[in-house]
Order: C-alpha cells, then sequence, then structure tokens
C-alpha cells in the first residue's frame, strides 16, 4: 500500500488518566519493525476488560495508553521478517497470540503461551502523540484507526468475513462459549446455570446448547437480558433479586441437587462462590470466566472435597495459530455459530465515551 514505511497520521481514543473520558487524538503510528505487522482496524468491539482497566483498577492500569482488544482489520503493511501476512489480509488480533515454540504452545493442555502478552500488559507501542509514546494495551491497542502488532499476535480470517460482526469472536464469544465446550466440556442431556448474561454469559449459554445440554439456567440481576439469552438456548431465567433465599439454594432445588456444570461470567467473587454451591456434589464442575484480580474468593474446602471441581478460563480455551483461520469465524460464516445477535449499538470512534457509558449502564445498573 501506498502508506507502507510511512508514519500514519490518524485518530485514536486515548485515555490519559485513570476514570476520565477517553480523548480523541490525532496520534502518529509508526511503520511496523521485524517480525510485526501493521493493521487497519476496522470495527472493534468495547469490553467489560477494557473498563476495568480504565475504572476500577486503578493500580494496574498505566497511562497514557490506548485501549481495546477485541477487533478485526485488514493488514496495511508488513515489516521485516514477517512470513505469514501480506499486506491486504482480513485478520483478527490476538491478546493471547502462540509463539508455537515455548512449552505451554507445544501442549495441548492450554492456550497459555510464555512468550505471548501477558495478562494486565501495558507496553511500549508504535503509537505516538503529543511527543509521548503511547502504552498498548494486551498487545493490540485496537482503539486506534491503524495499530501495530507482534506477527504471532493476529490471525488471519477468510476475506468474504463481515468484520464489523467478527470482531466479537476475538474476545467475548470465544471465552463464553470455549469455556462451556473446551473448559466444562458439556455433556449432552447435562443442566448449566450460567451467571451474568453479558457477552460472556450469553456466549456461555450459546456453548451450552451446542454442546447438547438439557436444560440452561441463564441467571442475571437485569431481566432485560432474558429475552436474548432464550434466543440463543437458555430453557430457563432467574432473577435472584426475586427470591428471598440464596441463589444457589434456589437452583439446587431446581435441579434436584445441583447443576452438572455452572459459569461465573461476570468478575464477582461472590457470585464465585454461589456458582460453585449451585453445583451437584460428586461430579458438578464450575468455570470462572469473568474477570478480576482485585480480590481473593474462598468457599469451604468440603465442596471440593465431596466431588465438586473449581476451574477458571482464559479465551475458552481457543489456541489460535495465526497462519490458519480460527475455526469459530469459519462456524459464524457456515452459519453455525451466532454473531449478530450479541451486536446492541454500532457507533463512531468518535462516540467511544457513549459506548464506555452505554456498557457501564449494562454492567452496574
Amino acid at each position: 500500500m501506498a502508506t507502507a514505511g510511512q508514519v500514519i497520521r490518524c485518530k485514536a481514543a486515548v485515555a490519559w488518566e485513570f476514570n476520565q473520558p477517553l480523548v480523541i487524538e490525532e496520534v502518529e503510528v509508526a511503520p511496523p519493525q521485524e517480525k510485526e505487522i501493521r493493521i487497519k482496524i476496522v470495527a472493534t468491539g468495547v469490553c467489560q476488560s477494557d473498563l476495568y482497566f480504565l475504572s476500577k483498577c486503578s493500580n494496574q492500569t498505566a497511562f497514557p495508553v490506548v485501549f481495546g482488544h477485541e477487533a478485526a482489520g485488514v493488514v496495511e503493511s508488513i515489516g521485516p521478517g514477517v512470513t505469514e501476512f501480506q499486506p491486504g489480509d482480513t485478520v483478527i488480533p490476538l491478546f493471547m497470540p502462540q509463539c508455537r515454540e515455548c512449552r505451554l504452545c507445544k501442549s495441548p493442555k492450554t492456550n497459555l503461551c510464555v512468550n505471548g502478552c501477558p495478562l494486565r500488559s501495558f507496553e511500549r507501542s508504535r503509537i505516538s502523540c503529543k511527543g509521548r509514546k503511547l502504552l498498548q494495551f494486551l498487545g493490540t491497542s485496537s482503539f486506534s484507526e491503524f495499530t501495530v502488532v507482534k506477527e504471532m499476535s493476529a490471525a488471519k480470517i477468510d476475506p468474504a468475513a463481515p468484520l464489523d460482526r467478527v470482531c466479537l469472536i476475538g474476545c467475548a464469544i470465544c471465552t463464553g462459549y470455549g469455556a462451556a465446550v473446551n473448559t466444562a466440556k458439556v455433556e449432552a442431556g447435562s443442566s448449566c446455570a450460567v451467571f451474568g448474561l453479558g457477552a460472556v454469559g450469553l456466549a456461555a449459554v450459546m456453548g451450552c446448547k451446542a454442546a447438547g445440554a438439557s436444560r440452561i439456567i441463564a441467571v442475571d440481576i437485569n431481566p432485560d437480558k432474558f429475552e436474548k439469552a432464550k434466543v440463543l438456548g437458555a430453557t430457563d431465567v432467574v432473577n435472584p433479586n426475586d427470591h428471598s433465599r440464596p441463589i444457589q439454594q434456589l437452583l439446587q432445588e431446581m435441579t434436584g441437587g445441583g447443576v452438572d456444570f455452572s459459569f461465573e461470567c461476570i468478575g464477582n467473587v461472590e457470585v464465585m462462590r454461589s456458582a460453585l454451591e449451585s453445583c451437584a456434589p460428586g461430579w458438578g464442575v464450575s468455570v470462572i470466566a469473568g474477570w478480576t484480580d482485585m480480590e481473593n474468593f474462598s468457599a469451604p474446602p468440603i465442596h471440593l472435597m465431596t466431588g465438586r471441581k473449581w476451574t477458571g478460563t482464559l479465551f475458552g480455551g481457543e489456541k489460535w495459530i495465526s497462519a490458519s483461520e480460527p475455526a469459530m469465524v469459519r462456524a459464524y460464516l457456515d452459519r453455525k455459530l451466532m454473531v449478530d445477535e450479541f451486536i446492541t449499538h454500532n457507533l463512531r470512534l468518535e462516540q467511544i465515551n457513549e459506548a464506555v457509558e452505554l456498557m457501564k449502564n449494562v454492567l452496574y445498573h
């Protein structure tokens, strides 16, 4: 492309300070260096993790930073040594890349990578503003019209995929869906409970249905989310505020002793315990998919000693390799995965603070 090798001036939403509105700035995006690619971001989602570090987790967030990690775009140019991408390729940036060489990458047991971008990562980026280098969030920084990522931090996808849809596969949908299919390994005919009906929770509902669960109980204190949950596969919906007894007791009564699988998709340590206690003793599996690291969680050891299993997941256990198309994108194109149903608003970059407020209203009200 004509801009290859040149500094690109474009717009980005910059977080200059903790818990302050993002500022639309003109930024400079330097050309990619060794084993890097520069991507024109076409669409990005606003994820709860972005909001978490912007407005809730002051002791772990560095500034100034460009947030955003759930995106899709087109490769504008490539740096020296890049072999798997060409300008014009359509891609999804990866906040959990695979180097393919470390012990973790070589194991089928995990999607972690020793050399990948660590969670809570705020690294130096190729993006500058007003003479200052801006930090890059999770190795992606998709709240910018252009960004530079490592070659291993992008996955090539079918150019027919609508980027304003499949961007959501880059985080929330894979996290929830994979929590059910990959991490919990939900069984056909089983019962499941999903706590929290944001995008991750709704995707977990969809994953439970795809795995053949016969009963899927969707739990949230916002009843406006229930119809969407039913569309994606929920058989029952429960608002804990409508009941006087603890939600775990209610679910135990509803299922004759507890569900086979439960999923915490909020990032609330109290709900994590409720999700565990909603599981059947002997074999129940509870998966933590909601992100938080500001508090510790706890439960009586007897809950685990009697056979329940408590585990967690990152990105739903999905292990994407940069050169190969993610199976989730192919499933969407083959109409085997719902994605359009997750989209509630379409906004311009200049409306990023409106998007943040919309998310806050959903999460905190």
